[in-house]
């Protein structure tokens, strides 16, 4: 799929101990890259990061991507060609109550990154990963194209509109001549997947309550999202990623990697879909706070078909099929690292993309 790219390759990625970032790292392992970790500590327990060993053969260092001279010092050291860019406070409700940790993080963690990377000569391509919610949301029923204009009415989505603003305007600042690498920006829908536990999302949230015996709460039922596999927007990534390293700057720009339009489900019904996959479990619909949440988003995966030849291959129903058979196996006490590389090696047998 990768044409061999990232063999060998020295490969930096911050945010290794989240979520998406374990899932990458340990993708880029099963590549032959040579990785070298940049994040703060896993901030839940249990954790990917800890229950499928993502620390084994990689460098991890322990560090804030708002502490420039550790961040520097790393890229020195590391000299990475090839960086992903996943760090960041990733939470919706967690914005608004810490909005400053939120754009100090977002923004101001991002553009250091991007600094530290335009110091080090050996950087040849730049993924940053943003979201779907960088869109200013009206709630439309069709997909957001990429020349749209960015917004987000909380902290988080506002947040990540400026990651994309800011990166637009570094690259035209910083990254046109020879020799500088080639950066793109990357957004996707909702991910699920094995091995998240964060707070406030929904897939986590109706693991814990079967597991601990308890009725799903949900919050807002009728609230629809682009649901996709963890593996789905990674795949782009690493898709992007070879592009940009091989092809240079024709590839530096912003993509939606979000999942078929067949996808995009209410949350009622995929906690109903949990408890069918799990085998047990019920559902109850909580009264609502009142933090707004966005109703509807969805983007347009067109251009990310056309130009880089990616498009999606699981269904919303696989993906929660493969989500809820990997939390399964490690609530049965299996060593869940050799399952999650066997998800990854079954989603890569799978894929039917066009070659770039």
């Amino acid at each position: 799929m990768f044409q061999n790219t990232y063999q060998n390759k020295r490969v930096l990625v911050t945010g290794h101990t989240g979520f998406k970032g374990s899932w990458l790292t340990l993708w880029l392992k099963e590549l032959g890259a040579k990785v070298c970790g940049y994040a703060l500590a896993p901030n839940t327990t249990p954790n990917l990061f800890e229950a499928a060993h993502v620390a084994d053969g990689i460098t991890s260092v322990i560090g804030d991507i708002r502490d420039r001279e550790l961040l520097n010092k790393t890229f020195r050291e590391f000299q990475p060609e090839i960086v992903f860019h996943l760090a960041a406070q990733p939470l919706v409700r967690l914005s608004y109550a810490e909005p400053v940790l939120t754009y100090e993080t977002n923004v101001i963690g991002t553009l250091n990154v991007l600094e530290a990377a335009r110091a080090c000569s050996s950087v040849k391509a730049f993924v940053n990963i943003t979201t779907d919610k960088c869109y200013e949301n009206k709630e439309v029923a069709r997909g957001y194209k990429e020349d749209e204009p960015m917004g987000g009415y909380d902290m988080y989505s506002s947040s990540k509109g400026c990651v994309e603003i800011l990166s637009s305007s570094y690259r035209r600042s910083f990254l046109q001549e020879d020799g500088t690498f080639a950066m793109a920006t990357a957004r996707a829908g909702n991910v699920i997947g094995g091995g998240d536990w964060a707070a406030d999302r929904l897939i986590p949230d109706c693991v814990r309550s079967i597991e601990a015996g308890k009725e799903i709460e949900i919050r807002n039922p009728a609230a629809t999202r682009p649901w996709q596999h963890v593996l789905e927007p990674l795949s782009g990534y690493l898709r992007l990623g070879h592009l940009l390293y091989t092809q240079g700057k024709k590839y530096a720009e912003g993509f939606n990697l979000g999942p078929n339009p067949d996808s995009v489900l209410t949350v009622a019904d995929v906690a109903q879909q949990v408890v069918k996959a799990y085998g047990r479990g019920s559902v109850y619909v909580h009264k609502r706070d009142h933090l707004h949440e966005a109703n509807l988003l969805m983007l347009d995966i067109t251009k990310a078909n056309q130009v880089l030849g990616w498009w999606p291959t699981y269904s919303a129903g696989k993906a929660i099929e493969e989500t809820v058979a990997w939390y399964k196996r490690f609530y049965q006490g299996e060593n869940i690292r050799p399952f999650t590389l066997q998800q990854i090696q079954n989603y890569e047998e799978k894929i039917t993309w066009k070659k770039n």
